[in-house]
């Protein structure tokens, strides 16, 4: 299930109108609070994407910082692939000093449903949690793992035995996690997520956004209803006809409704802006973040 941790799902783009999304001009009327300051880190998958099966871009990283750095984020979100290589510390370490571009976190993908697996995902994810807070990173998005069918109890049991392990080993390491949904998490009624939920009632939570749209779910409803648990989003935005965006802004998604609905519960959280593609780029990469970038200021005041 791995490969299948961003996989590009072709989901109708009707979710959109049938929730009423619909693009605004960027405006200032939502913003937050003045001098409430949301950090906004980039998520490297739209680099990552070109690597498969692995999605291992550590050896296009410069260009990762060069193009964020000056897209103006205020961090870089790694994908843990990134950090199992042994000279990753060192690595990461020099690109922070030479972009004076810090690493906030990393996503992390694992069948946590699975108990015959969490031997080895308690291993893997010590190291990388360590590595994570030796380069300064201080946020882990857990994806939970897609069993490709609706989880049972046992499973969902399973995932919570993990995630009561995961959650003490992170603050060991001054790390802070976050449930990141896909998809599959928020389907079926948030079978997944409920599951969860009632298990572990104030595990934090870090909505993709632009998947909560896809599976369903209105973002403005989903943070007026967890808003007070939410720590960490994604940010990405998408066409009328369900297709990715090359930047933030340019899509259907009502971001400025989303902007009032985190104002209204005074979001004090992280974010990140996550790029992908349906097709090639008509700009360069560091234009489509920067874009990406500037809309966001505007529109969030972040």
């Amino acid at each position: 299930m791995h490969s299948s941790r961003r996989h590009f799902l072709k989901t109708s783009g009707c979710v959109l109108s049938g929730l009423g999304f619909y693009n605004f001009l960027p405006s200032k009327i939502f913003t937050a609070d003045a001098g409430k300051k949301v950090a906004v880190s980039g998520h490297l998958w739209v680099y990552a994407s070109k690597y498969p099966p692995d999605w291992d871009c550590t050896p296009i990283l410069n260009q990762v910082f060069t193009d964020l750095k000056y897209a103006g984020v205020d961090g870089v979100e790694l994908m843990e692939i990134n950090l199992r290589h042994d000279d990753a510390v060192a690595h990461l370490n020099n690109l922070i000093a030479q972009y004076k571009l810090p690493v906030t976190g990393t996503s992390y993908n694992a069948d946590m449903w699975n108990k015959d697996a969490h031997q080895n995902i308690l291993k893997d994810i010590e190291l990388v949690v360590s590595r994570l807070h030796a380069v300064g990173g201080t946020t882990l998005g857990i994806t939970v793992g897609d069993a490709g069918h609706i989880k049972t109890e046992e499973e969902l049991d399973a995932q919570a035995a993990i995630l009561k392990k995961i959650i003490p080993l992170c603050k060991t390491y001054k790390v802070e996690p976050n449930l990141h949904n896909h998809t599959f998490e928020v389907t079926n009624g948030l079978h997944d997520l409920k599951g969860t939920l009632a298990r572990i009632p104030d595990i934090k939570l870090g909505p993709d956004l632009n998947w909560l749209v896809r599976a369903g779910v209105d973002p403005v409803w989903f943070i007026n209803t967890y808003g007070h648990q939410i720590a960490y989003m994604h940010i990405r935005d998408q066409d009328a006809q369900g297709q990715w965006t090359e930047a933030v802004g340019e899509g259907v998604t009502d971001f400025p409704a989303i902007a009032k609905a985190l104002n209204k519960i005074k979001y004090k959280g992280r974010a990140a802006i996550e790029l992908a593609l349906d097709g090639p780029a008509t700009r360069p990469l560091k234009e489509d973040w920067k874009n990406s970038r500037n809309y966001v200021k505007n529109v969030f005041g972040w």
